[in-house]
């Protein structure tokens, strides 16, 4: 080997340095922004349905919203964690939270079905209704392939398909910003229009979903080209 080549070579430590995972810790901090106010609302609702609020609501609807807005609660803030890439390569960590995360996720998903197929509000709120349910069927069918893919041991489709569910998870915070983006300049908008500011942020958050996904295989590619060519 030339002297130019020893010179030029990292040291073990500065190879150890080039390694080690980002903390993604502005990504957490974003992400836990955006539960807030679903999170924050859902308390709200939980301090309501526990003073019987709901009181005229069946029982069935009652317990769905409560474990819709538990569980959705625990799969928001700990799903926030998963956009580490420090933490997810603590394997004890990942895995652990991962059985925390993906039961949450599937009450969350089920149970948004539930109070959408057995809609029982006010006629004008039907198409809102019908919006939720849509993308809760997408949540769910998310996460059964994030299932099937951790099973084949396909870990890139299954943080992919993990991303896409997560997404649809905490899109309640963009419907807060995308309505008062909205409703300050315009002012407030009927029930047909609600329907739509939802169904804009769903749209928003998936598609945010799918560029982090690209960026992320993207990378992944790379570092693999990169391998090959110090290997070769």
């Amino acid at each position: 080997m030339s002297p130019q080549m020893k010179a030029t070579r990292p040291t073990p430590g500065q190879e150890r340095q080039r390694r080690r995972p980002k903390s993604g810790w502005p990504a957490i901090t974003g992400l836990l922004l955006l539960s807030a106010l679903p999170v924050l609302g859902g308390v709200l609702r939980l301090t309501e349905v526990s003073a019987g609020a709901e009181g005229a609501s069946p029982l069935t609807s009652t317990v769905a919203l409560i474990a819709h807005i538990v569980s959705m609660t625990v799969f928001c803030l700990i799903g926030a964690f998963q956009f580490s890439p420090a933490l997810r390569t603590r394997h004890r960590w990942h895995r652990a939270a991962g059985r925390v995360l993906i039961p949450a996720g599937f009450l969350a998903a089920s149970s948004a079905l539930w109070l959408a197929v057995f809609f029982g509000g006010h006629p004008d709120e039907l198409a809102l209704a019908m919006i939720r349910l849509v993308f809760a069927v997408a949540m769910t069918v998310f996460l059964l392939r994030s299932v099937i893919a951790i099973r084949r041991r396909d870990f890139a489709a299954h943080g992919a398909w993990m991303t896409r569910a997560y997404a649809i998870a905490v899109s309640g915070g963009t419907q807060a910003l995308v309505f008062a983006l909205w409703t300050i300049p315009l002012g407030e908008v009927d029930a047909f229009g609600e329907a739509w500011l939802v169904a804009a942020a769903f749209v928003i958050n998936s598609a945010v979903a799918e560029l982090l996904i690209r960026r992320r295989a993207g990378r992944q590619r790379r570092t693999v080209s990169g391998r090959g060519a110090l290997v070769s």
